[in-house]
């Protein structure tokens, strides 16, 4: 039977301006650890109702819900309001906490290999484990960096990117690897700031995946751009790039490519593509793009 298993944390955080479908709140929480590397537990504040924000203040409670059992294909993390109501991860989470900072949802937790991810295409976008011909889908080999989404962001397929090669966005949200040195739980919320961007192109789509690092890691204070990464965490770049460059080669597929001459572009690069993908995700949600299957709820 599914459970909700919550813990309460509170923190402030502030919301820049941006366009906001329907109410949404800022959380952050904190999961203790099961045995199973799939389940979890979140802690999260508040509500906030808004047609739009502007340098607010949040402080909002969050419920994460599980229904059916891990690593079966009627998984499904959902996000709950103080109220009991589903809520969306993609759309009614806030992106920016101002100061550069931004909410992000852990998908797969470092040091596992259940391919786990929104689900767009479903009612409230819960978390669920991807699956490919009825299967569910593992990496060949454990994730070594925590991996998740920015909140109201979105790669447009329809728009070619002139500076990668011509590549049109993904059709999901950003992605984020987060390099730092705790392990996250599925549906955690970590307060990120971006120090990098790689421009990943999968069978021919942009997938860009942002490093960033949480600030409550012990070393957050010391990297603030690219270069910092490489000095404080080295080699990691590197790792990062080889790792979802090769990661469907055992599946028999061609190795993914990388644009921007396969190298991280700068923090200010990142904040760009963050800033691009929230624009394109506003005029979803505000229907001036066609959703086809995604859902907006």
């Amino acid at each position: 039977m599914a459970t909700a298993r919550v813990m309460s944390a509170a923190t402030n955080t502030t919301g820049s301006c941006s366009l906001l479908k329907r109410p949404f709140f800022s959380l952050t929480k904190k999961v203790p650890n099961f045995n199973n590397n799939l389940r979890f537990n979140t802690t999260t504040k508040g509500v906030s109702k808004r047609s739009f924000s502007c340098k607010s203040i949040y402080n909002p409670n969050v419920q994460i819900k599980e229904e059916g059992q891990p690593e079966t294909l009627d998984y499904r993390v959902y996000f709950l309001d103080n109220s009991g109501k589903k809520v969306s991860p993609w759309h009614d989470l806030p992106l920016h906490l101002g100061d550069g900072i931004f909410n992000y949802v852990v998908e797969i937790p470092k040091e596992s290999s259940a391919k786990m991810e929104i689900a767009t295409d479903e009612q409230f976008t819960p978390i669920k484990q991807d699956t490919k011909k009825g299967k569910l889908r593992y990496y060949p080999y454990n994730i070594n960096w925590n991996y998740g989404l920015l909140p109201q962001t979105w790669e447009d397929p329809s728009f070619a990117n002139a500076e990668v090669e011509g590549a049109f966005g993904d059709n999901d949200p950003v992605d984020v690897v987060e390099i730092g040195e705790r392990r996250g739980k599925i549906g955690e919320i970590l307060k990120v700031k971006p120090l990098a961007a790689l421009a990943m192109i999968d069978e021919g789509e942009l997938d860009w995946k942002i490093v960033a690092i949480s600030l409550d890691d012990p070393r957050a204070s010391l990297v603030n751009d690219v270069d910092d990464v490489e000095k404080h965490f080295p080699g990691t770049i590197t790792a990062i790039r080889d790792w979802f460059r090769d990661y469907k080669i055992p599946d028999g597929k061609p190795a993914n490519k990388f644009g921007l001459g396969n190298e991280a572009a700068s923090k200010d690069y990142a904040l760009k593509v963050i800033t691009e993908a929230n624009e394109s995700w506003a005029k979803l949600v505000k229907r001036s793009i066609p959703a086809g299957e995604l859902s907006l709820v």
